[in-house]
C-alpha cells in the first residue's frame, strides 16, 4: 500500500544578490512549502514596493478599459525590468491623456444637455416675467423640483395656488398664488424640495434660434463622446496584449517583493527553511546551484531529525502523488481532513470505492454514457466548466461504471428493450437466454424476490469490504506510527477487526451452511469484544503510558460497558448502512420503469418529450443524490475507521495571478 509522499526539510542560506532568482525559481516550481507562515519583519520597510504600486495602477487601467484577465497566468512571466517600468509609465500616460479628454467630453455633454433642457423648459413662457410679477394680486415662483412629487404638490396646494410645468420633463415649474397665500405656497414648495431659480425681469422665453444653437451644441458634444468611445475601444484593442503582459510581470514582481520583505535576513544573507518532496530535492539543489553559481548553502533533514517534529509541535506536510484518475479524488480526501505524514494514502481506495458505489446505484448504459462523454469533453477542454474541469476523470470513471451496471441490468435511457438482443446473446452463452442479465425490477415470482434479497446481500458484502479496508488501514497506520497498543486493541484495532470478521463469518456459516454456533465461537467473539471494550488500559500498557488505569477501576468498567455497546452498534450500523446502495439501485430501476411506462402511454412526439425530460431529470437530480450518498458512505463508514487525527496538507509557495473579478 502506498504511503504519503516522503518529505525533507531544506534550509537555504542565500546571498542578497541571488534572493530574487531563488524565490522566482521556488515560486514557479511549486514544490517548496515554508516551514512556518511568513510574517512581517519587525524592522521591515514600510510602504509598498514599486512593483506593487505599478501593479495596482495597471489593474485600475485594466478595469477602466474592461480588459478580461480571467485566463491570465503568470507561470511564464518574468520579473519586470526597467524597460517594463518605462513601458508601463508610457502606457499609463497615454491612457491618462485619453481619460482626461474623455472626462472633459462627458462634462461638456452634461453642461450642453443641462443648458438645452433649461432653455426648452421656458420656451413656452411667452408673457414677460417682469409683467407677471408686477401684478399686485399675483405671487410667482419659478424653480426646479423632482417631477415624481409634482402631483403631490398640486394636491397639497389645492386651490390656493396654480402649478404650471415648464418643459416636457416637468423638472421646472412656475407656481402662482395670491399675495396673501405666498407664505403657504412657500411652505409647501420647501416641503417638496423646490429649488428657486433667478429669472431676468424682462425674460419672455427662449427664441427658436437660440434653441437650435443649443441643440447643435448638444449634438456636437454627443458626437465627441461617441468619437472618444471609439478611440478608447481602438486603444484597448491595440494595447490589450501589452497590458496583460505588464500585469503578469508586475503581479509576479509584487508577490516576490512581498515575500522577500518577510524573510529572515541580515544585510547580506537571507534564510529560507521549508519542506520539499524528497523526490524533488536533488533536482532542486542542482537548479539552485546553477541559478546562484554555487553561491548558496543547502542543508536537508529527514522529518525524524527535526526537533519540532520529534516533540510533536510540528506536523510534516502531506503531499499525495497519483496519476490523473486517482488524483482527481484527492480533494475528496482533503475536504474531510489530511492524512498524517507517513501513513497509508487512502486516495486509491476512495477512487475505487466511489466509482463502484456510484455505478451500482446509477446503473443505466445510456445515462452513464452521458457522464462518460461529458468527462471526455471536459478533459479535452471542449466543455469548460471553470474549476470543475479538473474532475473530468471522475466523470469518465462514474460514467464507465454506470454503463457497465446498465449493461447488466439491461437499461439504456430507462428503456429495457433496446439492449435485449445483447442481453439475450450474453445470457445464452451461459444457459437459456434472458432479457436482462441482472433484472432489477421486482416481480411477483419467487425468483425475483430471491434475486432482490441477494442483491441487498451483495450491497452488504460491498460494505464489508469497505469497512474491512478502513480497519486494515487504521491498524497499518498505527503500526507505522509505532502506536502498537492502538493497532492491537480498541474497536478499530485488531481486536475490533477480529470481532467484526468473525461475526460476519459466523453469520455466513449459519445462513449458507446451517451451522449452529459452537462454544469456541462465543469464546472468540467474547475475547475480541473484551479487548475491544477494555482496550484503553491495554493500549496504555503496550505503549508504555502510566498509570495503566488512569481514572480508577469503577470509571474503567463504566467506560468499557459504553465501549462494548458502541462497538456492537457501530459495526452493525456500518454494515446495515450499505443497504442504501441496493435501495438506490432499485429506486433507479423503478424510476426508469416509470419513465418508460409514461412515454408509452403518451406515445408519439409527446412520448419522446417525456423520455428526454425524464432522463434529463434523472441524470441531474438523481446523479447528484447518488454522488452525495457515495461520498457519505466514504466519510462515515470508511474514513471514520482511520481518520482519528488529521495532518497538514502540503501547500507549496507559488505565484498565482488573481483576476480582477476575484480581488
Amino acid at each position: 500500500m502506498a504511503k504519503t509522499t516522503e518529505m525533507r526539510l531544506v534550509d537555504l542560506m542565500v546571498l542578497k544578490q541571488d534572493i530574487s532568482k531563488v524565490l522566482l525559481y521556488l515560486g514557479k516550481s511549486g514544490n517548496f512549502q515554508f516551514q512556518s507562515s511568513l510574517g512581517e519583519k519587525a524592522d521591515g520597510a514600510k510602504g509598498e514596493s514599486a512593483e506593487s504600486e505599478m501593479y495596482k495602477r495597471l489593474e485600475q487601467a485594466r478595469s477602466f478599459l474592461g480588459v478580461d484577465d480571467s485566463r491570465l497566468s503568470i507561470q511564464d512571466a518574468e520579473l519586470p525590468t526597467e524597460e517594463d517600468f518605462n513601458a508601463a509609465e508610457s502606457f499609463l500616460q497615454s491612457l491618462e491623456d485619453l481619460t482626461g479628454r474623455d472626462a472633459a467630453a462627458l462634462d461638456n455633454l452634461k453642461r450642453s444637455e443641462e443648458a438645452f433642457d433649461e432653455a426648452a423648459s421656458f420656451s413656452n413662457l411667452k408673457q414677460s416675467y417682469s409683467e407677471l410679477s408686477r401684478l399686485s394680486f399675483l405671487n410667482l415662483r419659478v424653480g426646479k423640483i423632482n417631477p415624481d412629487v409634482l402631483d403631490e404638490l398640486k394636491f397639497a396646494v389645492g386651490s390656493r395656488a396654480i402649478i404650471v410645468p415648464l418643459g416636457d420633463d416637468k423638472t421646472r415649474i412656475l407656481a402662482a398664488s395670491s399675495k396673501r397665500g405666498r407664505f403657504a405656497l412657500d411652505t409647501e414648495l420647501q416641503r417638496y424640495g423646490f429649488v428657486p431659480m433667478e429669472i431676468p425681469k424682462d425674460f419672455k422665453g427662449i427664441p427658436d434660434d437660440v434653441l437650435e444653437t443649443l441643440a447643435a451644441q448638444k449634438k456636437g458634444a454627443q458626437d465627441e463622446v461617441e468619437k472618444l468611445s471609439r478611440e478608447r475601444a481602438n486603444f484597448t484593442e491595440s494595447h490589450k496584449d501589452k497590458l496583460l503582459r505588464l500585469l503578469a510581470s508586475f503581479s509576479l514582481g509584487s508577490q516576490l517583493r512581498q515575500t522577500e520583505s518577510q524573510l529572515e535576513s541580515t544585510q547580506l544573507v537571507y534564510r529560507l527553511t521549508g519542506w520539499v518532496p524528497n523526490k524533488d530535492c536533488m533536482e532542486m539543489m542542482r537548479q539552485l546551484d546553477a541559478i546562484t553559481e554555487d553561491r548558496i548553502s543547502i542543508r536537508q533533514y529527514k522529518p525524524e531529525e527535526v526537533p519540532g517534529v520529534l516533540a510533536g509541535h510540528e506536523k510534516v506536510p502531506v503531499k499525495l502523488s497519483h496519476g490523473k484518475f486517482v488524483s482527481a479524488f484527492q480533494r475528496m480526501i482533503f475536504s474531510y481532513g489530511s492524512p498524517l505524514y507517513g501513513t497509508i494514502d487512502p486516495t486509491p481506495f476512495v477512487a475505487i470505492f466511489f466509482t463502484l458505489l456510484f455505478g451500482i446505484m446509477f446503473g443505466d448504459a445510456g445515462q452513464g454514457l452521458v457522464f462518460l462523454l461529458l468527462g471526455i469533453l471536459m478533459a479535452k477542454k471542449v466543455v469548460k466548466l471553470g474549476g470543475w474541469n479538473k474532475f473530468a476523470p471522475i466523470f469518465i470513471g462514474i460514467g464507465s461504471a454506470s454503463m457497465i451496471m446498465g449493461l447488466l441490468t439491461g437499461e439504456f435511457f430507462a428503456n429495457e428493450k433496446i439492449l435485449e438482443p445483447f442481453e439475450r446473446f450474453v445470457t445464452g452463452l451461459f444457459g437459456s437466454p434472458r432479457n436482462q442479465i441482472l433484472p432489477m425490477m421486482p416481480q411477483s415470482d419467487p425468483d425475483s424476490i430471491k434475486r432482490m434479497f441477494m442483491f441487498f446481500g451483495f450491497s452488504i458484502a460491498v460494505g464489508f469490504v469497505i469497512n474491512s479496508t478502513g480497519i486494515i488501514i487504521n491498524v497499518a497506520n498505527n503500526f507505522l506510527q509505532r502506536k502498537y497498543g492502538k493497532a492491537l486493541f480498541g474497536k478499530s484495532g485488531l481486536a475490533g477487526a477480529v470481532f467484526f470478521w468473525y461475526v460476519v463469518a459466523l453469520a455466513v456459516r449459519i445462513a449458507a451452511f446451517g451451522h449452529a454456533p459452537r462454544l469456541y465461537d462465543w469464546i472468540v467473539i467474547g475475547t475480541a469484544l473484551f479487548f475491544s471494550a477494555f482496550g484503553e488500559p491495554f493500549i496504555r500498557l503496550v505503549d508504555g503510558e502510566r498509570p495503566v488505569v488512569e481514572n480508577g477501576l469503577f470509571a474503567l468498567v463504566i467506560e468499557a460497558v459504553v465501549e462494548l455497546l458502541e462497538t456492537i452498534i457501530t459495526y452493525l450500523s456500518n454494515s446495515i448502512s450499505f443497504l442504501r446502495v441496493g435501495a438506490f439501485a432499485l429506486a433507479h430501476a423503478v424510476l426508469g420503469f416509470i419513465i418508460l411506462t409514461m412515454s408509452e402511454m403518451v406515445g408519439g412526439v409527446g412520448g419522446i418529450a417525456v423520455t428526454v425530460l425524464g432522463n434529463a431529470i434523472v441524470v441531474v437530480l438523481e446523479g447528484m443524490i447518488v454522488a452525495i450518498q457515495a461520498i457519505r458512505l466514504q466519510y462515515y463508514e470508511f474514513f471514520s475507521k482511520f481518520f482519528n487525527e488529521t495532518g497538514r496538507e502540503f501547500a507549496p509557495y507559488k505565484f498565482e495571478y488573481k483576476s480582477g473579478a476575484e480581488n
